[in-house]
């Protein structure tokens, strides 16, 4: 199913048609500030077993917490320095990825070896409006992109995707980006991928 979601001004209906997929074990694509990504309840086995499946990837390679807000990222992690939130609030949403040690909050399948977990807060009014309405983080993993892809589109998503997934919403187009991941589960912080979002302030 291929949702054409205002990229603006979600509307409810079709907001609700995706949380209605997520609480059925549902796997959907979404548009993330950066790139497309595939989606599924925290909860949801089934669901988180279906997007190793799709990317063919190893079960112990956590999956990213999409969240809608920074104080959400407290609630799903533990260790973030008053000094260190405050710099978060400040630059999200937008195109950083943060690893934190986790909270029990945290189902312990989620967990990576080192008992850390990944937070996003996307700059993207669909996927906010999709976390706020379910309440809670929803996990994701990134769609691959091929080499010298610039673009990515819904439509060819789609159809690389219908038969894998429950629904992939199209937003708009997207020029594709790479996100900045920083690790703060150790001391000093360690940049793990560069990406196109401004590092300055990391020390």
């Amino acid at each position: 199913m291929l949702l054409e979601i205002h990229p603006y001004n979600p509307q409810l209906r079709l907001i609700n048609q995706v949380i209605d997929i997520l609480n059925n074990d549902g796997v959907i694509i979404f548009s993330t500030d950066t790139t497309y990504g595939f989606g599924c309840n925290i909860h949801s086995k089934k669901a988180m077993k279906r997007i190793y499946q799709i990317k063919d990837i190893d079960k112990k390679k956590p999956l990213t917490f999409i969240c809608n807000n920074a104080k959400q990222f407290q609630e799903y992690t533990r260790g973030i320095n008053n000094r260190v939130f405050r710099k978060i609030r400040s630059i999200v949403p937008g195109p950083y990825t943060f690893i934190f040690e986790a909270s029990k909050a945290v189902p312990k399948l989620l967990l990576s070896p080192r008992s850390t977990i990944g937070v996003r807060m996307p700059n993207s009014p669909t996927i906010h409006m999709i976390v706020e309405s379910l309440d809670e983080a929803i996990l994701a993993s990134s769609v691959p992109v091929e080499a010298g892809q610039d673009i990515h589109d819904a439509y060819e998503i789609h159809e690389r995707y219908e038969k894998l997934v429950d629904c992939v919403i199209d937003s708009g187009e997207l020029y594709i980006s790479r996100s900045s991941i920083i690790d703060f589960s150790i001391d000093p912080p360690e940049i793990i991928r560069e990406g196109d979002a401004d590092l300055s302030w990391i020390e």
